[in-house]
């Protein structure tokens, strides 16, 4: 009997996948969509799975070819140099530190709801700081804690489902039939393609996080096989999900009367007198930002860690070990430090920069999508001849360009349009360090690979680069003489 290859499976996967993404931004934020396009939302939200179905299966090609650290951040190196590579991997570990740290404020509050007297600093060190040693046992069990989280978000939003239907059919006691309810004085399409086109951005943040599972990839089971199952099952949980979830709110409530301060689910239970349901929500949405942070710092420790082994972060921070220990506490400290911004700088100030997460995952997106363009027409399909993306090329460079005009469109939302300046700081500021690390390493001369660690780094990552290049061309040639053989 074979034995099996340990690693992360399709399932541990997927619920990672499920609890990275299912977070606040839905629970909270989706209001702020629904109130946009209206009942039209329903289209906003397939279209939104239908954009993250081609980034996944742009991320899952190339990560069969190579599940390597660092997932999209290592192949950007690979396709358009270090300095692209630098710049993403800062940019996502920044925008993605401070977007969490901002997490951690919003369950101090709820949390302050039931302990009016405990300081939100406190509250909020504390969260981070078991954040972070929860991380440090490893992806295994933290997999298996982040199912379990994932599924009581899953099991949550399935029962709010289950419990609008009931009241649509006129099953709940003491509550009149809806049936259509809202839905008959509603305008299916108030805002006409410009709501559905304003909605995209919130509606893509609800879906954002899903790129954990090309970070898990280098320590799944079988990757060729179990990336794109994990991809498959993620995307189709997240539509039904989403779908079904507005589907239910739409008769119960008028969309206008929605805020992003309450959540439509907790908003459309309220008003048809179910409040302990709404108050059960609450508790959901706390394990909801819980489960994200969680998930969020798995990916972190490894972006930082991976950023080291290439000679582009303090080479303190390289583990031997598969848990990347001193990326994890890096990363936990820089929350911290994130966490603190917000009591000690103007308001304004940390909106700004807390903003520019929304930025960072959008950003990262159209380079997902860039670096598989480039990679399939240099390389053609991956090594193992894994081609999983429909309609090649045309499909990579609508999603590529809806990507990119979703990031356009973020001074038309109210609110965003610091994110997209923020964001776009980040980018120069990343982009003007790494030009004055080459600089320097232009006008120094190397010593020797003991004396200097970060040199000896870059040459092997150098190195690694062009033996990968090389291998994907030799397997290239390999499998046209074999088809010409055939």
């Amino acid at each position: 009997m074979e034995k099996k290859h340990k690693g992360l499976s399709v399932w541990q996967l997927t619920m990672m996948a499920l609890g990275t993404v299912v977070g606040g931004s839905f629970f909270l934020g989706s209001a702020v969509a629904i109130r946009a396009a209206g009942p039209a939302v329903i289209i906003s939200f397939i279209l939104g799975g239908v954009l993250v179905y081609f980034i996944l299966f742009a991320l899952s090609e190339l990560t069969v070819s190579d599940p390597a650290p660092g997932s999209f951040r290592t192949f950007a190196t690979r396709a358009f140099g270090p300095g692209t590579g630098f710049v993403v991997g800062w940019v996502y570990w920044t925008g993605l530190v401070l977007a969490m740290s901002s997490e951690a404020t919003a369950v101090s509050i709820l949390l302050r709801g039931w302990f009016p007297g405990i300081s939100m600093l406190l509250a909020g060190s504390l969260i981070i700081t078991g954040i972070t040693f929860l991380n440090l046992l490893g992806a295994d069990r933290l997999s298996k804690l982040e199912s379990g989280l994932a599924a009581v978000k899953l099991f949550a939003i399935a029962a709010f489902v289950i419990l609008g239907l009931f009241l649509i059919a006129g099953l709940m006691p003491g509550v009149p039939q809806i049936g259509l309810g809202e839905l008959i004085d509603e305008l299916w399409f108030p805002g006409g393609i410009s709501g559905i086109a304003g909605s995209m951005l919130i509606v893509i943040f609800t879906y954002a996080g899903f790129e954990i599972i090309g970070l898990a990839a280098s320590e799944s089971n079988d990757a060729p096989n179990t990336i794109p199952r994990a991809i498959t099952y993620t995307v189709l949980g997240l539509i039904s999900l989403y779908v079904a979830s507005v589907a239910v709110i739409l008769p119960l409530i008028p969309t206008a009367s929605l805020t992003e301060k309450v959540s439509p689910l907790v908003a459309a239970l309220n008003r048809w007198g179910i409040g302990w349901a709404g108050n059960i929500i609450n508790i959901v949405l706390i394990t909801a930002i819980l489960s994200t942070m969680l998930a969020a710092m798995f990916g972190l420790g490894r972006m930082i860690s991976s950023l080291a082994h290439e000679g582009q972060a303090p080479v303190w921070l390289i583990n031997k070990s598969n848990v990347p220990y001193r990326g994890i506490l890096f990363s936990g400290v820089a929350m911290i430090m994130g966490l603190g911004l917000g009591f000690s700088l103007p308001r304004q100030v940390y909106l700004f920069l807390i903003s520019s997460g929304g930025f960072s995952l959008l950003f990262t997106y159209a380079v997902i999508l860039a670096t598989h363009y480039r990679f399939r027409k240099k390389h053609g399909c991956p090594p193992l001849g894994k081609c999983q993306m429909p309609g090649f090329p045309f499909s990579s460079l609508i999603a590529l360009i809806s990507t990119v005009a979703i990031i356009a469109s973020m001074p038309l939302i109210p609110g965003q349009r610091s994110g997209l300046l923020a964001g776009l700081v980040l980018v120069a500021l990343y982009t003007v360090i790494y030009l004055a690390i080459k600089y320097r390493d232009k006008i120094t001369k190397p010593v020797s690979a003991k004396r200097n660690p970060y040199y000896i780094s870059t040459l092997r990552a150098r190195l690694n680069t062009e033996l990968a290049e090389e291998l994907g061309q030799q397997q290239k040639i390999e499998s046209k003489t074999d088809d010409k053989k055939q």
